[in-house]
C-alpha cells in the first residue's frame, strides 16, 4: 500500500446452482490466486456461495445450511492472509432471509451486510424470498460457520494502518436505485465502494451499467468495485456475463471481457481520492443521515504495491483518436468564445499580437481569427507584428509571414535590433556577453512595441504563453509574461501542438494546412541568441534548457492537480515514461520542475485574465494560490532521498 495504492480485486467464478461445495472449491482457488498477486481486497459476486438463481430453493433449510458450513470453510481459507474478503450468500435471522455480503478477514467473519433495495420486476422478484435490510443492526450466530455474536447490518471498515482506507459494501440493486446505499456509505466517509451484483446481460445494459459505476465513483470521489455473477447461473431465463468493473473517481482502471470468468485486479490510489474530497467544498462528510451505520476497525499489514495499472504519458490528451479531435474542437470554442467577450466589453477595433513562427503564437493567432469570426468582423482586424532581432530564423520568420497571408490579417514587421542595441548601450551592456539581460532586453522590447500599436489602433494585446511556461516560469517578467488577455493561459504546452495540428488538418485552405505543419516540425525556441551564419539554424531549443515538456506537463498534472508527493510522481513516471527515458533523467528534470515552480510563483501572481480551460489552471484568481516565497525545501529533500537511494 505504498504511496496510498491499494490492490484490489473483482472475482467471478463458475459455480453451479445449489453446489455449495462446488462453489466454495472455486472461491478458494481465486481467494489462493489474488493472495499470490499481492491483492489486499477480494470481492465476490452476490449470492456466489449458493447461486443467484436458487429461486425458491431459498426457502430450504438444507441450503441454508449448507451456505453457512461453506462460509465457514472461506473463513478457514482466509486465515492467514491479510487480505479481507467480500463473499455473498443468503442468511437467516430474526425469521427472514437476508441477502448478505459476508466481510472475512484472517479467518474472521467481520459482518454480514444485508441487501437494502430488492428488485421485483420484470425477470427479478427477490422479495419473494428475502427481506429488506431497513437499517436495524443486529448480531446473530452462525454455529455452522463456527461464529457467535456476528453484526449483521451497515458497516464501514477503517483500517487501523491506514487510516484513510475506509471500505463500504453494498448489494446489487442497491446501486441501481435512485439513492444508492453508497451515497451514504461515502457521507460516512468510504473511500471504496465494493458491490457484490448478479446483474444479468440485456442489450444496451454492459454500456450503461460501466457508465453507472464510472459515474457513482466520480460523484463520491471514491473507489469502486463491482464484480458480479457469470457463467454458471441458470439460464431457464436470463443470462449473466460475470462484467467486473474496477473504478476511481470516474476512470475505469480495469474491466472484464463478458462471459469470461475471472478475476480483475488493479490498484485504487487511496491518497488520491482523499485529496480530491478534501479538496472538494462541497462534499459531505460525517452526515446525520448515517446515524445507522457502524465503524470497525481492521488491521492490515503495510506492503509495498507492485503496480499493474498504466499511467499514460500524456495526461492532458485524450488517447483516442476521435475523443482527441473532439477535445480540440471544444477548446477551440471555448479559447475563442473567451476573446470575443473581451473584445465585446472593451470595444476593441483590434487585436495586437506577437507572432513568431513558433507553435504559441500560432494558437493564439488562431483562436483571435475565430473570434473575428464570431463577431462577423474583418480578419485585417487583427494586428500580427512579427519583430525579428539577433534570433529569429529565415524559417520563423516566413512561416509567421505566410500564416499571416493565409489568414487574412494585418501583418507588419518591426526589426527591434537597433533599439535593443540602443538599449544596451543606455545601460551599458556588452551585445557579446549573451546573459539574461541579453534574452530579456529583447522579450521585454518586444512586449513595448506590441503595447504600443495597442494604443495606435486601439486595440488590445493577446498572450501566447501556455500553461507550461507559467508552471515552470519560463517567461520574461514584465515581457511576455504581459497582457490584456491570455488564450492559451491553461493550455499545456503538449496539448498545443496537437490542437494546431487538429486546425491544420481540419481546414480547407493548402496553404494555411502546409504552413501550419511546418510549424509543427519546427523546434520550441524563444529565438534570444544568434543564428549560425546562414540564418537558419536554431540555437536555442528550450527542451535542452528546462528539460522535455512531456516531462514537465506530466509533472504538473499529478503535482498540482493531484497533490501527489514528489517521490510518488516520480514512481509513476518511472512507470510511464520507462522505455523512454532512464530514471536518472526523470529524476533530474523533476528536481528542476519543483525548483523553477517553486522560484517562479511571483510571475504567476499577476497574470493577466485568461479562461479556464482544463482542470489545471495556475491563475491566482482561480485555481491556485500560493505565496511566492514559499520554499520547496520538504519536496526537494524526497527527491534527494531517492537519489542518496
Amino acid at each position: 500500500m505504498k504511496d496510498g495504492f491499494i490492490k484490489v480485486a473483482a472475482c467471478t467464478p463458475k459455480i453451479k446452482v445449489a453446489d455449495v461445495d462446488f462453489n466454495v472449491s472455486q472461491i478458494k482457488k481465486q481467494i489462493k490466486d489474488c493472495a499470490a498477486k499481492g491483492v489486499k481486497l477480494a470481492v465476490f459476486p452476490e449470492l456466489c456461495l449458493t447461486g443467484y438463481t436458487c429461486q425458491d430453493l431459498f426457502f430450504q433449510d438444507a441450503l441454508l445450511n449448507k451456505a453457512q458450513e461453506g462460509l465457514g470453510k472461506i473463513k478457514k481459507a482466509s486465515k492467514g492472509l491479510d487480505m479481507m474478503i467480500a463473499v455473498g450468500l443468503p442468511i437467516k435471522a430474526k425469521g427472514k432471509i437476508y441477502n448478505c455480503a459476508a466481510v472475512l478477514l484472517d479467518g474472521r467473519i467481520e459482518a454480514l451486510i444485508p441487501k437494502t433495495h430488492l428488485p421485483n420486476y420484470g425477470e427479478f422478484y427477490e422479495a419473494r424470498h428475502f427481506a429488506a435490510y431497513i437499517g436495524d443492526n443486529e448480531w446473530i450466530d452462525l454455529p455452522l460457520a463456527g461464529e457467535t455474536d456476528v453484526f449483521i447490518g451497515q458497516m464501514v471498515f477503517q483500517c487501523k494502518q491506514i487510516p484513510q482506507l475506509k471500505i463500504g459494501f453494498e448489494i446489487c440493486e442497491d446501486l441501481w436505485v435512485a439513492d444508492p446505499v453508497s451515497n451514504y456509505l461515502a457521507k460516512a466517509s468510504a473511500t471504496i465502494i465494493c458491490n457484490l451484483s448478479a446483474s444479468n446481460e440485456t442489450i444496451g445494459k454492459e454500456q450503461y451499467r460501466r457508465q453507472l459505476v464510472a459515474n457513482q465513483s466520480a460523484r463520491l470521489a471514491a473507489g469502486y468495485i463491482y464484480a458480479s455473477a457469470g457463467d454458471g447461473e441458470s439460464t431457464q431465463d436470463m443470462v449473466f456475463s460475470g462484467h467486473n468493473i474496477i473504478a476511481e473517481n470516474g476512470v475505469i482502471l480495469a474491466e472484464s471481457k463478458l462471459f469470461e470468468n475471472g478475476i480483475v485486479i488493479s490498484e485504487i490510489d487511496i491518497n488520491k481520492l482523499t485529496f480530491e474530497r478534501s479538496r472538494l467544498s462541497t462534499y459531505e462528510a460525517d452526515s446525520v443521515d448515517v446515524q445507522h451505520i457502524c465503524f470497525s476497525v481492521f488491521e492490515m499489514k503495510a506492503a509495498k504495491c507492485e503496480l499493474t495499472r498504466n499511467f499514460v504519458k500524456t495526461p492532458f490528451i485524450p488517447q483516442n483518436q476521435a475523443e482527441r479531435n473532439e477535445r480540440c474542437h471544444l477548446i477551440l470554442q471555448m479559447q475563442s468564445h473567451g476573446l470575443m467577450k473581451r473584445i465585446e466589453h472593451t470595444g476593441s477595433k483590434s487585436v495586437v499580437i506577437g507572432i513568431s513562427g513558433g507553435l504559441d503564437s500560432t494558437l493564439a493567432l488562431l483562436v483571435c481569427v475565430m473570434a473575428m469570426d464570431l463577431l462577423k468582423r474583418k480578419h485585417s482586424d487583427i494586428v500580427a507584428v512579427t519583430m525579428p532581432c539577433f534570433g529569429t530564423t529565415k524559417r520563423t520568420r516566413s512561416n509567421a509571414e505566410i500564416l499571416c497571408r493565409a489568414l487574412g490579417t494585418d501583418f507588419r514587421e518591426v526589426d527591434i535590433t537597433k533599439s535593443v542595441r540602443q538599449h544596451f548601450e543606455d545601460i551599458g551592456h556588452d551585445e557579446e556577453n549573451h546573459d539574461v539581460v541579453y534574452e530579456n532586453g529583447q522579450a521585454r522590447e518586444r512586449t513595448k512595441v506590441l503595447m504600443d500599436i495597442a494604443n495606435q489602433t486601439s486595440g488590445m494585446v493577446i498572450g501566447t504563453g501556455d500553461l507550461s511556461e507559467l508552471a515552470l516560469g519560463w517567461a520574461t517578467y514584465n515581457g511576455d509574461h504581459m497582457s490584456m488577455y491570455g488564450v492559451n493561459s491553461s493550455v499545456p504546452k503538449t496539448l498545443v501542438r496537437h490542437i494546431v495540428k487538429y486546425y491544420a488538418d481540419t481546414c480547407t485552405s493548402e496553404e494555411l494546412s502546409a504552413v501550419l505543419n511546418d510549424i509543427l516540425d519546427t523546434p520550441v525556441s524563444p529565438e534570444l541568441l544568434p543564428t549560425d551564419e546562414s540564418g537558419t539554424q536554431i540555437t536555442q531549443k528550450t527542451e535542452d534548457l528546462v528539460g522535455p515538456y512531456e516531462l514537465h506537463d506530466f509533472f504538473l498534472y499529478y503535482a498540482i492537480r493531484w497533490g501527489f508527493e514528489p517521490k510518488k510522481v516520480y514512481r509513476i513516471a518511472a512507470r510511464a515514461f520507462e522505455g523512454s527515458y532512464e530514471t536518472e533523467v526523470i529524476l533530474k528534470w523533476l528536481k528542476v520542475f519543483y525548483r523553477r515552480f517553486f522560484s517562479q510563483q511571483f510571475k504567476r501572481s499577476c497574470l493577466p485574465d485568461g479562461a479556464k480551460i482544463g482542470s489545471v489552471t495556475l491563475s491566482p484568481r482561480g485555481d491556485w494560490r500560493m505565496p511566492s516565497d514559499a520554499c520547496a525545501k520538504l519536496w526537494l529533500e524526497q527527491l534527494d532521498k531517492i537519489d542518496e537511494g
